[in-house]
């Protein structure tokens, strides 16, 4: 466990956290506190294998938009590569963050 995750991670799953939090920051404009929250919402319970765990498979920005919008009527997320073209992202509903002040806010 980190000063800022809830899970136990080696530095290299430290890493790989930080940038799908830096992916939020920079693709959704919401704050680092949020975006740790966000992370540690979904995964406080999860056990996360050493750097390459199976999650790395995928770049972090494919986790940052799980992670901040619910799937379209069809059940799908963009994942960050070429085949978001047809994605129009305004019309995803964005889930709601942790409620400030609950265990999940670490910064």
């Amino acid at each position: 466990m980190t000063a800022e995750f809830f899970m136990e991670l080696d530095e290299g799953m430290v890493e790989y956290f930080r940038d799908i939090a830096n992916e939020m920051i920079s693709r959704f404009g919401i704050s680092r506190a949020e975006a740790v929250a966000r992370i540690n919402e979904r995964y406080h319970d999860t056990e996360i294998s050493a750097y390459p765990d199976l999650m790395c498979h995928e770049f972090p920005e494919y986790w940052s938009y799980g992670l901040y919008y619910y799937p379209n009527e069809s059940g799908r997320l963009p994942t960050g590569d070429e085949g978001d073209e047809g994605f129009i992202l305004s019309a995803l509903r964005v889930r709601p963050a942790p409620p400030k002040g609950s265990p999940y806010w670490t910064l």
